[in-house]
């Protein structure tokens, strides 16, 4: 007994790899456990038999302990699918009325071999299904569990998981990350492409962000850590990823609509079987070999593909509407800022007001733009030296208009001409240019704009060209931006549609009004757009890598700022649909085919519960052909 414990446990230990969780490992112990046993009364029964001839009862007893200890758990499964309608349970069903009928035949060597056979099948089935996780599995592995980390100086290492926020680790050449966080000191190349999908490294230096799950390649790091370990971006990827994993899509009620007469269907074509030839041996055959494993990977395999597919390419998919929907998308909205453009703004010209020069006007915006995540703040921060402005203004980001801050009695403000408007200072109106103006406001004073020029990713004119060839036939954009600017963008990028100067709400409503004619995707940054990407029919967040709000709001999200990557999800959820609707078409074809071969007697019930399976390995082969190049 304690032999047969270790073979099984190193067994479901060598397939599992960590790839199925604790109840399916428990679950796969006990198969085995009992196909074992089964075989250990069947093999006790062949030899009784061998030496005692004539004793058949007692040789039929022992076969029968054997057809038990594997049997019963399938009747059970089989009962309790049944009461429940749950069409899951239809390969359970067969195989129980298969392994009734072959014992009331005295055929007890077929009733335990069948559901034996059926076990060791569906045992080197899944096995290979799970070649379809190595994506994800293996993105998993990519966070470290230790970290060094310095204690008054000293190095110690840690189990990942105690880390807090304000902890420095020390992290070296070839060391993973285990936790999101700001490099304090150090220089280095991070390579992030498990993530990002990107094949060049990064380099990092102090006040670079770093994520969990990337690897230092060549220099020493000092790291701040912002996260907890189960709180960093890259576990609500692998959380997402698994939640993706088990989703579905309506092709599939093809097959459940199906599945409903299918059950009937086989039992009436095994009756009638055995009725016409009077040979069980056929009927049995036919129970055997119309068992739907395969039904049950006509779209969660393609899906499985597809998702290790978009994760090498960094795209983290987590909603069925990229198969829903992307397919038949035939309205793109962009963001403008960091979407369709580059996103980091170059300031090109200052217009003073009550500012006497430009450093003036520069430090008084740094002191609240060095708080903020939007493009246009960051640009303002590659202005000043980290010494020059004031670093201790309570800071606010107004969510679509700009940033302020206050200290004492001062209140400095930067945002947009419609937000300062809306303050109600008056700003001149003779500056007429091509950019974008950021207003900075001390107290009542308007000290002036700094203007910065955006220019257009260099990929954006050959993906939107992408887009309508693959049958998207309005391209618009929505942006925050004065009219000018958008203008400049909308003739550079050749766009249909294009609206500035529009708040979050309202970009919102512009997407509600194009849904009532269109299917409407929207690309987005995920930060002022998080509205727009929630309401969509399919979300798209850009460089989403380190934005919780662009991971929860979108249904895919890229992490990189690849635009290519558009088209190729397009291609991608095409290619998954088109697969599922071949799946459908293999499963029934592959069933029809095995019934007529059995009914004929050229599948023998044992043969059956081997060949059963040919449907699987196929559907398997057709869904691997998602993961292939072109």
């Amino acid at each position: 007994m304690k032999k047969i414990n270790n073979m099984v446990e190193n067994s479901v230990k060598e397939y599992s790899q960590n790839y199925i969780s604790d109840k399916d490992k428990s679950k796969l112990k006990k198969d085995i456990k009992e196909a074992v046993f089964a075989i250990v009364f069947l093999l006790s029964g062949f030899i009784y038999g061998k030496l005692f001839p004539n004793q058949e009862v007692i040789q039929g007893s022992i076969y029968l302990i054997g057809v038990a200890i594997i049997g019963i758990p399938v009747f059970v499964t089989a009962v309790k699918g049944f009461l429940q309608k749950d069409i899951n349970s239809s390969m359970e069903i067969l195989v129980s009325i298969a392994i009734l009928v072959s014992v009331l035949d005295g055929q007890y060597i077929l009733a335990g071999l069948i559901p034996i056979i059926l076990t060791l099948v569906h045992f080197l089935e899944e096995k290979s299904i799970m070649g379809g996780r190595d994506a994800i599995e293996g993105l998993k592995k990519l966070q470290a569990d230790t970290a060094i980390v310095l204690v008054d100086g000293d190095e110690k290492e840690v189990d990942a998981k105690t880390l807090k926020t304000g902890d420095l680790i020390l992290v070296k050449p070839g060391m993973s990350l285990p936790i999101d966080g700001i490099v304090k000191s150090g220089i280095s190349n991070m390579d992030q492409k498990s993530l990002t999908g990107e094949a060049l490294p990064k380099e990092v230096k102090q006040g670079d962000t770093v994520y969990a799950g990337t690897t230092n390649i060549d220099g020493l790091l000092t790291v701040e850590v912002t996260k907890a370990y189960s709180d960093t971006s890259f576990q609500k990827i692998v959380e997402l990823l698994e939640s993706a994993e088990k989703m579905t899509v309506p092709e599939t009620q093809i097959v459940d609509k199906f599945m409903t007469y299918y059950l009937p269907i086989v039992l009436v074509v095994a009756v009638l079987m055995w009725l016409f030839t009077k040979d069980i041996s056929k009927a049995i055959a036919i129970l055997v070999v119309s068992c739907p494993c395969g039904y049950m990977l006509v779209s969660s395999a393609p899906i499985i593909a597809a998702l290790a597919s978009a994760t090498k390419r960094g795209i983290l998919i987590k909603n069925p509407s990229f198969i829903e929907k992307l397919t038949d998308v035939n309205y793109f909205v962009f963001d403008k800022t960091g979407t369709i453009t580059n996103g980091t703004l170059e300031a090109v010209d200052f217009h003073l007001v009550n500012a006497e020069t430009n450093e003036e006007l520069i430090k008084t915006a740094a002191s609240v733009a060095h708080g903020s995540l939007h493009p246009t703040s960051k640009s303002i921060m590659t202005l000043v030296n980290d010494e020059d402005y004031d670093k201790d203004f309570e800071i606010t980001e107004i969510v679509g208009n700009g940033v302020k801050g206050a200290k004492n009695d001062d209140e400095v403000i930067v945002g947009n001409s419609r937000y300062i408007k809306s303050l109600g200072f008056e700003l001149p109106e003779d500056i007429s240019t091509e950019g974008t103006l950021s207003w900075v406001v001390k107290n009542k004073d308007v000290l002036g704009a700094i203007i910065f020029r955006d220019v257009l990713r260099h990929d954006a004119n050959e993906t939107i060209e992408k887009l309508r060839t693959l049958g998207v036939n309005t391209i618009a954009v929505l942006t925050g931006d004065n009219k000018l600017e958008a203008k400049r963008v909308m003739a550079e990028a050749n766009i249909d549609v294009m609206h500035a100067e529009l708040l979050p709400e309202q970009k919102l409503e512009k997407v509600k009004e194009a849904q009532k004619n269109h299917l409407v995707a929207v690309v987005g940054d995920g930060i002022n757009d998080s509205l727009a990407l929630s309401e969509a029919d399919v979300g798209i967040a850009m460089g989403a890598m380190g934005s919780d709000t662009a991971i929860q709001s979108a249904d895919i999200s890229l992490m990189n700022n690849s635009l290519d990557n558009l088209p190729f999800v397009i291609e991608l959820s095409r290619k998954t649909k088109a697969t599922i609707y071949q799946n459908i078409i293999i499963a029934f074809s592959i069933s029809f085919v095995m019934m007529v071969l059995a009914a004929t007697g050229l599948v023998t019930p044992l043969v059956g519960a081997f060949l059963h399976n040919i449907g699987a390995f196929i559907i398997l082969i057709n869904s691997g052909k998602i993961t292939k190049k072109k």
